[in-house]
């Protein structure tokens, strides 16, 4: 994790916003030509400090929610465990394994779906054939009929 639990924005521009609050009543009693500065700069130093701390709970949140103790488990949590001795982690194992099977998965339906694919082809020239045959036995017919006549 970060300073103060990734929370070093929301903390410092709360301070900010707590000083500029602190000295507002002391400032306008010696300048009142400040007091509008004040008004404006008091209320967004504040908002600021309630943006930041609504950005780092959205970021928790979506981030896996909570706080580890220990930076060091983050550390090596968000790197695959690998503590620089060059080899991977025992999660880059699990996911190399994993996408491996995932792989060996798409080829098998990439054979089931070629082996269907000659199939239907197969079927579409057989189709054709039987469609030239019956337009040769439709011009036969024709032509017996035209012999007849004649």
């Amino acid at each position: 994790m970060g300073y103060l639990r990734n929370h070093l924005a929301t903390v410092s521009t709360g301070a900010f916003a707590a000083v500029l609050t602190a000295l507002w009543p002391p400032f306008v009693e010696m300048a009142p030509q400040l007091d509008p500065i004040f008004l404006m700069a008091v209320p967004i130093t504040w908002f600021m400090a309630l943006t930041c701390w609504l950005a780092q709970k959205s970021t928790d949140y979506v981030h896996g929610g909570g706080h580890a103790g220990d930076h060091g488990e983050d550390h090596e949590a968000d790197h695959g465990g690998d503590h620089g001795e060059g080899g991977p982690g025992p999660d880059l194992g699990r996911i190399k394994s994993d996408l491996s099977a995932e792989l060996d998965e798409i080829r098998e339906a990439s054979r089931l779906k070629d082996g269907e694919i000659e199939r239907l082809k197969k079927e579409i020239s057989n189709l054709q054939t039987m469609v030239q045959i019956e337009s040769l036995k439709a011009e036969l017919a024709d032509l017996k009929a035209l012999a007849s006549r004649g």
